[in-house]
Order: C-alpha cells, then structure tokens, then sequence
C-alpha cells in the first residue's frame, strides 16, 4: 500500500472542508484542501480534503467522533409518506433514463413528481490555493452569476425535452415540476427527501462500466446509504423502461426481523404490478437454520400476498458479486431488492453496503428498502 498517496476523504463547501483541516490538522494529521472542476464537474462538487492514505484510521475516528459530519437537524420519520416521487438529475443520458421509468410509475400510482437538481455555488476567498483544476482567474460575483445561468438554461432545456417527448407519446404524461437546490449534491438530496417525503427517490447512474472515482463513495451510494425512502438506482444500460416491464425480481433476506417490515413496504408500492419474487439468502456456510428460516419466510409471503408467486433460494457465498450476476442470469431478474440500514462513516468505508457493492458492478436496476 502506498501510505503516501492522497485520497479524498470528504467534499464539502469550502467552510466546511477548512473546519475539517483544521479539526484534522489538530490531531496532527496533514490535511489537503482542493477546488473540484466546476466546468466539468465529477459526481459530486465542492472542495476535496485529501490526507495521506496512511492516517486514513486516525482521520475517521477523528471525523466520526466531530459533529460537522452528523444531521443535527432534527427529524421525525413520517407514519405514512405522501403520494410523491422524488426523482433528481443532473440532465445527463441516464436521468432522462431515471425519468422515463419515474414518470411511468407516477403515471400507474397517480403521484406527482418533483426533479431535483443540484448545482454548485463556488466562492473563492484568496486564502485557498489555486490548483491544476483552476487556470482561469474570476471574480466571486460573476462566478456565482455563470453558475446560476448556466443551471438555469440546463433547466429549461431538459424541460423542453421532457415535454416534448410526452408530447409525442415517449414518455408518460403526467405533471412535474423542477426544483433547483445550491450545495453538495448528496447532502441536499438527502435532506430534500426528508422534507418533501416521497413515496420513492429515483436515480440514474452510470452502471457497471463507471470508474469509482478517488472520491470514497458517490453521489447515488451515498444516498442509499443515509436515505430513509425507497431508493431505486437504474443504471444507464439497464433495458428496463417501466415496471410493468419487470417480471422477475430478487429479494435478498439476511434473516433479520426488520426485513419483513422492508417487505412489506415494498410489496405494497409495487402492489399495482405483476411478477414473480425470488426470495435469495446467500449463506458463508451451509446451515440447517437456514433451510427452516427460508421456509418460515415462505410461509409467510404466501399468506400476505396471495396471487404472488414466489421462490426460495439458498445460495453459497463464493464471490460475492459472482453469485450476484448467477442470480441475475440464471432466474431473468429484472430488479434487485434489497433493506437497507443507516449505517455510520466507518460501516460505509470499511464494509460497503451490499447494495454499494453491486452500484458499481451490475447494470441491473437496484431497490433499496429502508428497515
């Protein structure tokens, strides 16, 4: 391991990122602050710290321990979210692909939609050091001014699109409206979604053939993360368009309590739709428990959902993402479903979520349901 390479271990605004310098610096960690490429931003904006690889340990203790990282705006979760789906874009190819897929299932449930796009505010103060992802000189004013433009008018454009594609029958017509956020693109959805309480958050990715980039995590990760709504992920190369198209699903159990509750949830957003549903447990070892846990589990599917066909599976855990993609194969899934739990910054950096995991390797649409 080379303990002497920068990695970014957070993006955030600029006063954010010198707190953290200065909390890190404290503690005697060397500490980086850099400007992220406003002209052609990666997948989340603002300024990287950066340390060295080697302090990485000390560094996460330190910042999971500081209550910069934490949401101390207090929140209560809904008894029963509003018929809303909450769909952000940036206006790439693969959210148009989120838009035809949210538009569709607003269009069966009868929900409205909201698109949310973040973007990006830079301020400039003289203290932070220009580095080879700035060559140009401008004034603060007239930063924030191209920023807000520039939003604007990718705005209106990918409204005309959208509006034109309903027009000619490509797209489900149903209402929508366009909210526009400044700030870090995760942390602003993340926070949108506790305010406006969807049903659901849609987003598009890049899918399986995207780089991860130094950046530990990305923008849609760090959201089925940390979100408490169902987050549908689709990948920019997934073949499916609606859900009514979706005739295989697999449901991952881990045999936890909760898991039923995430079914539950699950079964009853998707109640107006027809398929199939393969309960999966992969297993480290093989395990008799397990074979009764399933059984158990079965039972109590046939009797809540009736009509429903299901199946149960136990499989192997060999490699992990291997197993994944014979699943996939093997029984034409369509979607992939999975609870998902908050987890803390040590959980999300040193054991990945499973649904993290598979974001960056599969082109199969991913659905992650809070428990």
């Amino acid at each position: 391991m080379d303990t002497d390479r920068l990695i970014t271990i957070a993006i955030h605004t600029f006063e954010k990122a010198q707190i953290i310098k200065g909390v890190l610096e404290s503690e005697g960690i060397p500490t980086v602050i850099q400007n992220v490429n406003l002209i052609q931003p990666v997948i989340s904006s603002g300024v990287r710290v950066r340390i060295h690889e080697r302090d990485l340990p000390h560094a996460l203790q330190v910042l999971e321990e500081y209550p910069l990282l934490k949401d101390d705006r207090s929140y209560e979760e809904p008894v029963e979210r509003l018929n809303r789906i909450l769909i952000p874009v940036d206006y790439s190819s693969y959210s148009y692909h989120a838009c035809q897929i949210g538009f569709n299932l607003a269009k069966t449930l009868g929900a409205e939609v909201m698109l949310l796009h973040v973007y990006f505010s830079p301020y400039f103060p003289g203290a932070i050091p220009i580095t080879d992802t700035f060559t140009y000189e401008i004034s603060e004013d007239e930063a924030f001014k191209q920023v807000f433009e520039r939003a604007n008018k990718e705005t209106a454009s990918f409204t005309e699109k959208l509006n034109k594609q309903i027009a000619e029958g490509k797209l489900a017509d149903v209402k929508f409206d366009i909210a526009l956020q400044e700030g870090i693109p995760e942390d602003e959805i993340i926070q949108y979604a506790k305010e406006y309480n969807p049903l659901i958050v849609i987003m598009g990715t890049r899918g399986k053939d995207q780089k991860e980039q130094d950046l530990i995590g990305s923008v849609t990760a760090e959201v089925l993360d940390s979100i408490r709504c169902p987050v549908f992920a689709i990948p920019e190369n997934t073949p499916v368009l609606s859900m009514d198209q979706v005739k295989n699903i697999a449901f991952f159990i881990a045999f936890e309590q909760k898991e039923l509750i995430a079914l539950d949830m699950f079964m009853r957003l998707m109640k107006p739709f027809s398929f199939a549903v393969s309960l999966i447990h992969i297993a480290n070892k093989q395990d008799e428990w397990d074979e009764i846990k399933m059984a158990g589990i079965k039972d109590y599917f046939v009797k809540n959902y009736p009509g429903k066909e299901v199946s149960c599976e136990t499989i192997q855990n060999e490699d992990f993402l291997s197993d994944i993609e014979t699943v996939v194969r093997n029984k034409n899934i369509d979607v992939l479903v999975l609870a998902s739990r908050k987890r803390n910054i040590f959980a999300r950096l040193f054991n990945p979520s499973i649904a993290h995991k598979m974001l960056f390797h599969t082109d199969t649409p991913i659905l992650t349901i809070p428990s």
